[in-house]
């Protein structure tokens, strides 16, 4: 009699076993075939995107299992497994693909201090990655980029670790301003790439083309596709003629995966990054020192530095950087010493704004700064005026209480213009010259002839009268050289310069340049 109902009891409970197991299973969206030229929808340009289901469970029949994948049950057991798990671009195998999986892992120390560095930025890409449903291959892209280096430059000036031009930049809402460049901000550049990345695959619907579009530029990729379907050949990305960094472009990206997926292989070690997030995300509301932040966070400031890259002044404007990142065991240390700090002002810098144009001596002077200082804490190349309504970063009296604006700290600029270089002429005045007519020759003032030769404005010289000015150097040789010693023109003749002039003058030149 126990047996059969035994038997009962196991058949019932395997039913809802079976039940429970289907309503786990978590269905994605089906790959939905695109007709040629027609732009992909969102389910065919992520067909991995997980489809959660809505209301009761409900048990699926076999023929619905084709659609659908069970989520596992178990998490991935590093970053790099959670990266592995979601490859979902096609593979490309070629001899430009083997080449540069050579060229990685015949340097070990470069792939080692690459991947360290990813460390700090690679989960919360891989995150962002999967919010969208986008292929976790791109968390890679940054390697190939700038080896994961926020403050690289690149010869075209492009910068951050996803290398964003300026022009780029501004399109993707990046702001590049005298206090911070968001190119380089973790959370912004990333979040601008993946937008580039979406929006490339939606115009070309092929990964490797949009990957070709992000390093040579979307007119340049389809005007390519458009030249080869003119002459009747493929589109595809190893068909289209391209130069040669974009052509080994998709080629280092799918070696590095490749690495990643098997580093063995490549005899690699990866080094250990745990699947949890480096750092948190932390609100502040008052201008603060970045020594004084890092101090707070209990951080080297070379380290709050790496986290928070965009920034490239000593101080942090609440109203234009409301937010900064911190190491997730610091982040609760800065809230509280944050909070607790009562020794006065938390930014001992705010912004100048230049009413007129200005050598940096008289800004100097007028900011109460040393001259070296004040160049050094805005960037300030040598030879060069700074031109009014630039925002100077200045010591901030203890009188004031107010925060920059954010106006100021979201737009600030410094702009400059070059510094005029006089030197002291003598010129022969020739028959009926004056002071008016050697201003007029000189574009120069009546009131500067006279007062450096200390004569009325209205006063006329005598032929060959010595006549001093101060000119802009280059103003000088050109005038200078054609005139003779009766202060004619002479003009067709070259001038004649010792050799010692000459010289000087290319030192100047090179000066200026």
């Amino acid at each position: 009699m126990e047996k059969p109902i035994l038997k009962k009891l196991l058949h019932i409970a395997c039913l809802a076993g079976a039940l429970w197991l289907s309503g786990c299973a978590a269905p994605t969206q089906p790959k939905t075939p695109t007709e040629e030229g027609a732009t992909p929808s969102s389910a065919a340009v992520f067909p991995h995107t997980p489809l959660y289901p809505q209301g009761p469970l409900q048990p699926i029949t076999a023929a619905q299992t084709s659609t659908h994948t069970v989520t596992p049950l178990f998490a991935p057991t590093d970053l790099w497994d959670r990266i592995r798990r979601g490859f979902a671009m096609p593979n490309l195998d070629n001899d430009l693909v083997r080449d540069r999986e050579q060229w990685y892992a015949s340097r070990p120390d470069y792939m080692q201090r690459m991947t360290e560095r990813s460390r700090k930025y690679l989960f919360h890409i891989v995150e962002e990655l999967e919010r969208r449903g986008m292929p976790t291959e791109l968390a890679l892209l940054p390697y190939v980029e700038s080896a994961f280096n926020p403050l690289a430059v690149s010869s075209a000036k492009a910068a951050g670790m996803w290398q964003f031009m300026p022009a780029t930049g501004d399109y993707f809402e990046l702001k590049q301003n005298a206090f911070r460049d968001d190119r380089r901000d973790v959370l912004a550049s990333t979040r601008a790439a993946l937008d580039y990345l979406q929006k490339l695959y939606n115009m070309f619907g092929d990964w490797q083309l949009a990957l070709a579009a992000y390093n040579w530029g979307e007119g340049n990729v389809s005007r390519a596709i458009a030249r080869n379907q003119k002459a009747g050949l493929p589109t595809g990305y190893d068909d289209l003629t391209m130069p040669p960094e974009t052509r080994l472009y998709v080629p280092k990206l799918q070696a590095v995966k490749n690495i990643v997926a098997n580093p063995r292989l490549f005899a690699t070690e990866l080094p250990l990054i745990e699947n949890h997030p480096y750092f948190d995300t932390i609100d502040i509301s008052r201008d603060i020192d970045v020594a004084l932040a890092a101090q707070f966070a209990g951080v080297r400031e070379e380290d709050f530095k790496e986290l928070n890259p965009s920034l490239h002044r000593p101080v942090i404007l609440a109203a234009g950087t409301p937010q900064i990142l911190l190491p997730w065991d610091n982040a609760k240390a800065f809230e509280r010493n944050f909070e607790a700090y009562t020794q006065g002002q938390y930014a001992s810098w705010t912004v100048w704004t230049l009413p007129s144009t200005m050598s940096v001596a008289q800004a100097a002077r007028s900011s109460g700064m040393d001259e070296r200082d004040l160049r050094s804490v805005n960037g300030i190349p040598p030879h060069m005026l700074i031109k009014a309504g630039s925002a100077l970063l200045v010591p901030r009296p203890t009188t004031v209480k107010a925060d920059v604006t954010s106006t100021v700290a979201d737009n600030g600029q410094i702009a400059f213009t070059p510094e005029v270089v006089t030197r002291r002429t003598t010129v022969k005045a020739g028959r009926r010259e004056s002071v008016t007519s050697i201003a007029r020759r000189y574009h120069i003032t009546t009131a500067d002839v006279a007062s450096w030769n200390d004569v009325k404005s209205g006063a006329a010289f005598r032929p060959g009268q010595s006549v001093v000015l101060y000119l802009p150097v280059r103003i000088s040789q050109a005038k200078t050289s054609a005139r003779g010693s009766s202060g004619k023109r002479t003009a067709g003749k070259p001038a004649k310069h010792s050799r010692s002039a000459g010289k000087a003058a290319n030192i100047r030149r090179k000066q200026h340049k």
